[in-house]
C-alpha cells in the first residue's frame, strides 16, 4: 500500500445493468457523503487502484455506483466482493468527541494513571459504541463509550483515560 491511510466505505456485491455499474453495500455511517468524492480506491491484493465515480445513487440499503474505469458488465462482474476505500482526507469530518475507529485501536487505556490495557476493537451497537479492552491481566473488558466511562481520549498521545463503573 501507499503511505496514505484508507477507510473502508463499502463492499461491491454484484453488477447492476450492462454499463459497468455495481451495487455496493455501504460500511460507512453516511453514504450520502460518497456523492461528493472524486476518487475511491479498490483494494486489489495489497495494492489500491484508484477509481473515479461518475454515478452514485441510493437503492434501498445499497448504493448503485458507476466508475469511469469500468464500462461494461463483464468488467463489473470481476469486482464482486471487492472492497472500496476512501483516503483519510476525504473521510467524513469528525464532530467534537468523535474518533475514527482505526485511531482508537491500540490506544493504551489508563484508570487512575495505571495502565489497565489497550483498545483492541470497537463494537458499534447503535445506542453507543462499546470499546473492547484487552486488559494487562489477559482478560477482556467491554467498556461503553459514554462520558461516565471515557474521561479523556488523546489520539496523538496514544492514551485513553477511563473510569470502569462497578459491575463491568
Amino acid at each position: 500500500m501507499m503511505d496514505t491511510e484508507y477507510f473502508r466505505i463499502g463492499v461491491i456485491t454484484e453488477p447492476h445493468g450492462v454499463r459497468g455499474e455495481v451495487k455496493v453495500f455501504p460500511t460507512t455511517g453516511d453514504p450520502e457523503h460518497l456523492k461528493g468524492i472524486k476518487v475511491l480506491f479498490l483494494k486489489s491484493g495489497e495494492e489500491m487502484k484508484a477509481l473515479h465515480p461518475c454515478t452514485v445513487r441510493q437503492q434501498n440499503d445499497r448504493l448503485i455506483m458507476g466508475f469511469k474505469e469500468i464500462t461494461d458488465r463483464n468488467e463489473a462482474e470481476k469486482l464482486r466482493k471487492a472492497e472500496l476505500y476512501v483516503d483519510r482526507e476525504d473521510a467524513i469530518p469528525l464532530e467534537e468527541d468523535e474518533y475514527y475507529i482505526s485511531d482508537l485501536i491500540g490506544l493504551a487505556v489508563y484508570e487512575n494513571d495505571e495502565q489497565i490495557g489497550t483498545v483492541r476493537d470497537v463494537m458499534e451497537t447503535g445506542a453507543n459504541d462499546v470499546y473492547v479492552i484487552a486488559r494487562t491481566d489477559g482478560s477482556e473488558l467491554l467498556l461503553p463509550a459514554i462520558r461516565q466511562c471515557i474521561l479523556k481520549v488523546d489520539v496523538a498521545g496514544g492514551r485513553m483515560d477511563v473510569s470502569v463503573m462497578e459491575g463491568l
